[in-house]
């Protein structure tokens, strides 16, 4: 068996917004999310693309019909609140439900849900409960989201929805948001997602960093900060020389220093910046930024030359 993990909310944050020259939710095999809430739950609202997961009469949790889980590279589930693995719920739930199977067979037709269970919400702990059954099935592990659909939707409400079906057009006109980089601070994206005022009210931006040689007007509000660095779009630019005032922008922007030493990130310009806001770590020479630099593969430093937009976004910053 693949086994289980948690997930955080960031982490299916990115997963959702992941793309190419399309979302990649285009993509039949990359994600299967499940949500183990009740119908009535479902039907209020859930996260976007999530399917509601059913149950047989028993109360067994059924694997989709529609999804060939040994493929799919991102499994996730989540119910209403589970924050832990350890499902301290579990066992009393087993003995509980062999004690209502018989009652559950003569009352219950197959395949429906009774009045009663759409009235109430669903088990604590029902996303574990569906995700040892799923994971029998999955080649990599299944993903529980942590703190479940409430804290998922108190950071990112507006990734919530009614839609049921997805036609294959709608997830192609998809439009992704930026990856997170650090939660609700720092953000990657392209001159779309900066340039887009929805998205620039739903993630709270207060300021960008724009690096192309196009000025683009990323702000309709003058009280926002933006720092605008000409780089052309070659490989041979030169990216690194501008990294001081880069980094000098971003430690005014007062990231948190506990969200800088929790986490770390592959974009070199983001992370860079992230890490020399680190007390012990700022020197006037920027020794440490070359020192980061160097120590990185060819391939990195390839990537790190190219030119790319960094947009910053709320208190962080995003490429």
């Amino acid at each position: 068996m693949a086994g289980l993990v948690l997930c955080e909310p960031t982490e299916l944050y990115n997963i959702l917004n992941q793309s190419t020259k399309l979302s990649r939710l285009t993509e039949p095999n990359y994600l299967c999310l499940l949500d183990a809430r009740t119908k009535r739950e479902y039907n209020e609202s859930h996260v976007i693309t999530a399917r509601r997961v059913k149950q047989n009469p028993m109360g067994d949790y059924l694997v989709p019909d529609s999804v060939e889980l040994e493929c799919v590279k991102y499994c996730v589930v989540y119910d209403g609140k589970t924050s832990s693995l350890d499902d301290i719920y579990y066992d009393d739930y087993e003995e509980k439900k062999e004690d209502e199977k018989g009652t559950k067979a003569a009352s219950e037709i197959a395949g429906d849900e009774s009045s009663s269970s759409c009235s109430q919400n669903a088990e604590v702990g029902a996303a574990i409960q569906c995700a040892r059954v799923l994971e029998q099935f999955t080649r990599h592990p299944v993903r529980i989201l942590k703190g479940g659909y409430e804290r998922f939707t108190a950071c990112y409400h507006f990734l919530r929805t009614q839609k049921i079906f997805w036609m294959p057009q709608e997830l192609d006109a998809f439009q992704p948001y930026p990856v997170e980089i650090l939660p609700a601070q720092l953000y990657m994206g392209n001159c779309r997602q900066a340039c887009d005022q929805q998205i620039q009210k739903d993630l709270k931006i207060k300021a960008q960093v724009n690096i192309s040689e196009e000025i683009a007007t990323l702000f309709t509000d003058e009280s926002k900060t933006l720092l605008h660095v000409s780089v052309a779009d070659s490989p041979d630019a030169d990216l690194f020389s501008f990294f001081p005032t880069i980094c000098h922008f971003i430690e005014g922007l007062e990231i948190h220093p506990e969200m800088q030493n929790k986490h770390e990130t592959k974009p070199w310009l983001c992370a860079t910046a992230v890490r020399l806001g680190k007390p012990n770590l700022w020197v006037s020479d920027h020794r440490y930024l070359r020192t980061t630099l160097l120590t990185g593969s060819k391939e990195n430093i390839q990537q790190a030359k190219k030119p790319f937009r960094l947009y910053q976004f709320n208190l962080g910053c995003i490429v």
